[in-house]
């Protein structure tokens, strides 16, 4: 009797969890395992402006009627946006001069605006801060490699995971972002990059990862339609193969398992951080609602399904997760599938002001890489690009941003 009400705790748990996916925040409520950190404000925020991007088709037809406009000048707005990296109407040479403003008004809406930008490694790391239509901030950081260049964006304002190593974690929640709001990182990155902009002259951006503010999958279904559109060819999308794009999670089971259904080629990454459930329930409260189990199986599906292999995200932390049981344990979980299936990132941990938590000696950095490959799995120290200006992983949150937060906490 037993087994069976906690299947159907778990049945109503995945159901809520996947309704709150595509409406909102993440639940959590005020009881159970594991419980949102919401910021204080977080249910009086409005919803952004509606944009090119977050409408349907229906809805761009509409607005262009609205206008007096033929219907074939919304696709002409989307190959500018698209194709050109554009929204600046009043330039469009091929568009009406007097619809020029309205459609600039109508289809796109002022989302992000930059506050400061801070640059690192000669230039080719560059971290902004953005504020958004409500006066929330969210960061984004452009990073250049000789083959690539990678883009790090938010899908949340804040998160509600509440990891205690990482800076954005301990912001809270604020709210989801829009489509719009997370296309708009990647618009203005990828005019950046073909304008020569940043250090290294014209390039492309080619590479975008869900690693900023917030958990993707409790953001689900802007996230997907944000994927859908950047991994299109123009006018549809800004023709990044779905392939160059990476979608990360703490380990939500049901977006795990709904993103193996899109049918995207993207790549799953994992932060898994602990091989048990002991030490995971300590660093990802997550856990205490799908352990570690649950979301090594649902990543090993997610691959079968797939055919990508999961990137494995392992912040390295001085004596609490880095030591040689604690690895040798998480290659018997790996190997437990029995295939090729995870690549594993050792990240070395980035600090955060006040914490307790600190980086691996550089010994168990090695040693921690030396026993997965002896076990036969792939693994790659992730590189910290931008720790010099809190913009490497788990350090997405502005000084300006905790002041904010602590302030609204008081």
């Amino acid at each position: 009797m037993s087994e069976k009400t906690t299947s159907n705790d778990e049945i109503a748990q995945d159901a809520a969890l996947h309704d709150a996916a595509s409406s909102g925040i993440t639940p959590g409520g005020t009881t159970g395992a594991f419980r949102d950190v919401l910021a204080k404000d977080h249910a009086r925020r409005g919803k952004p402006p509606l944009h090119l991007v977050d409408m349907s088709a229906e809805q761009r037809s509409e607005a262009a009627q609205q206008l007096g406009m033929q219907p074939f000048r919304v696709k002409q707005l989307a190959n500018h946006y698209f194709a050109h990296f554009d929204t600046d109407t009043e330039q469009f040479s091929d568009f009406p001069a007097d619809m020029r403003a309205g459609a600039r008004s109508a289809f796109f809406p002022t989302l992000i605006s930059e506050v400061t930008r801070q640059t690192a490694d000669e230039g080719t790391t560059v971290k902004t801060l953005w504020e958004l239509f409500d006066g929330a901030r969210i960061e984004s950081v452009l990073m250049r490699y000789p083959k690539r260049t990678t883009l790090c964006i938010s899908s949340q304002v804040g998160c509600g995971m509440g990891c205690p190593f990482c800076a954005t974690g301990q912001l809270g929640l604020t709210r989801n972002m829009s489509t719009g709001e997370i296309l708009e990182q990647v618009r203005i990155a990828a005019k950046a990059m073909r304008d020569g902009d940043i250090a290294g002259g014209p390039g492309r951006l080619s590479n975008v990862v869900f690693m900023g503010m917030g958990e993707p999958m409790g953001n689900y279904r802007s996230v997907i339609a944000a994927v859908r559109q950047m991994s299109a060819l123009p006018p549809e999308g800004f023709g990044i193969s779905a392939r160059n794009i990476t979608v990360s999670t703490v380990g939500v089971v049901p977006g795990i398992n709904k993103l193996a259904k899109e049918g995207l080629p993207v790549r799953l990454a994992v932060s898994l951080h602990a091989p048990t459930d002991t030490l995971r329930d300590e660093l990802v409260p997550m856990n205490k609602r799908f352990n570690t189990t649950k979301v090594l199986d649902a990543a090993h599906a997610y691959y079968l399904t797939s055919k990508r292999r999961v990137s494995i995200e392992y912040a390295l932390m001085r004596g609490i997760n880095d030591q040689a049981e604690h690895v040798r344990e998480l290659a018997k979980r790996l190997n437990h599938y029995g295939d090729d299936w995870a690549h594993v990132n050792p990240i070395p941990l980035n600090p955060i002001e006040g914490s307790r938590w600190t980086a691996s000696k550089p010994e168990d950095e090695r040693q921690f890489l030396d026993i997965l490959h002896r076990a036969g799995i792939a693994a790659t120290l992730r590189d910290t690009r931008g720790s010099d200006i809190d913009g490497a992983c788990g350090q997405l949150a502005a000084k300006n941003l905790r002041t904010e937060s602590a302030a609204l906490h008081r």
